[in-house]
């Protein structure tokens, strides 16, 4: 079981912030290259005898002990994309949720899942292509081993109030769901590297331009802390002047992860209007006019309570959970 959490945890965490950080990018290509080359059908690969004899240097067993953290995330990513969208992630979307460099690497990933004779068998494969094409959502449910991860909520957001949330960030940044109260949040979980999350994050900031002075605040919540990244302030501070960026961007917690479903795809949007009841609920990249069409629906919604929440209960969002 140890061997196994090793497995599944060093290669998905392997896949995030690549492309942000150099050296992650060379270590990640180097374990992924050695892997690719010394697998064999039916032998799981020992992650102790890796960091005992291959990736000795303290960068790279730095890289492999913070990596642990992240065990289920593969497969959970797979099970919730197929119960979302209803077909399997290709190489191409697990690459790019993963920040991985190409599908090789996404496939590399997969293969080591299927090297290792404890993992469930819930997927079928192209023998060509290697894409998915079948996965067994049930199979998963019903594996111990996977069982909780399972759990995590993915839809049925609409119409439940949203869960609160008190969230900080650099520069003495702060924001939480009492200070949105009476206003139209929309809360965008991202992380650094995601390409569906740069795709959106510009989308956005021209929403928060042209409906900032109607009510709506939007909140980035990057999940790279999270995941154990290791992106800076810093590097996060300069990404957002970059790109002009000038909604607040706050490190999203494990606690207020977990009460938001556990979120396994990037980016995920939660539209909360201003009695604190989520009224949109996205997950990936989503158009610009199906945002657009939510946001101002909410924003002309209740209009005529907004002052009352400003001025009189300063945590409606919170009512009920208090």
């Amino acid at each position: 079981m140890r061997n196994l959490r090793c497995v599944l945890v060093l290669f998905a965490g392997l896949a995030f912030g690549a492309r942000f950080l150099p050296a992650q990018t060379d270590i990640q290509a180097r374990i992924l290259m050695y892997i690719r080359d010394h697998l064999k059908a039916g032998q799981p690969v020992r992650i102790t005898e890796l960091y005992n004899t291959v990736f000795t240097s303290p960068e790279d067993r730095a890289a492999l002990s913070k990596l642990y953290k992240d065990f289920f995330r593969i497969p959970m990513f797979v099970v919730q994309y197929q119960e979302q969208f209803s077909t399997p992630p290709s190489l191409k979307t697990i690459a790019e949720q993963f920040s991985l460099g190409s599908a090789e690497e996404a496939d590399t990933l997969l293969r080591v899942m299927e090297t290792d004779p404890r993992v469930p068998r819930f997927i079928t494969r192209d023998p060509r292509t290697g894409e998915i094409t079948k996965v067994d959502v049930e199979m998963v449910r019903n594996d111990p081993r996977f069982a909780q991860g399972a759990s995590h909520e993915l839809g049925g957001w609409e119409g439940r109030t949203a869960p609160p949330f008190d969230l900080s960030g650099a520069d003495g940044v702060h924001v939480s769901s009492s200070e949105l109260a009476g206003k139209v949040a929309l809360l965008y979980v991202w992380f650094t590297g995601c390409p569906p999350c740069m795709q959106e994050a510009p989308v956005l900031e021209k929403f928060q331009r042209e409906f900032g002075a109607k009510g709506l605040e939007i909140v980035g919540a990057n999940a790279d802390e999270l995941l154990g990244l290791g992106v800076s302030d810093e590097a996060r501070r300069n990404y957002a002047q970059k790109e002009g960026i000038t909604f607040p961007i706050v490190h999203w917690t494990d606690q207020t992860n977990r009460a938001y479903g556990s979120i396994s795809i990037y980016p995920t949007l939660f539209l909360i209007d201003r009695k604190g009841a989520v009224v949109g609920h996205w997950v990936g990249f989503t158009n610009a006019s199906t945002l657009r069409a939510a946001i101002v629906k909410a924003l002309s919604e209740q209009r005529d309570t907004q002052s009352s929440s400003i001025n009189g209960s300063s945590s409606r969002i919170l009512e009920k959970h208090n």
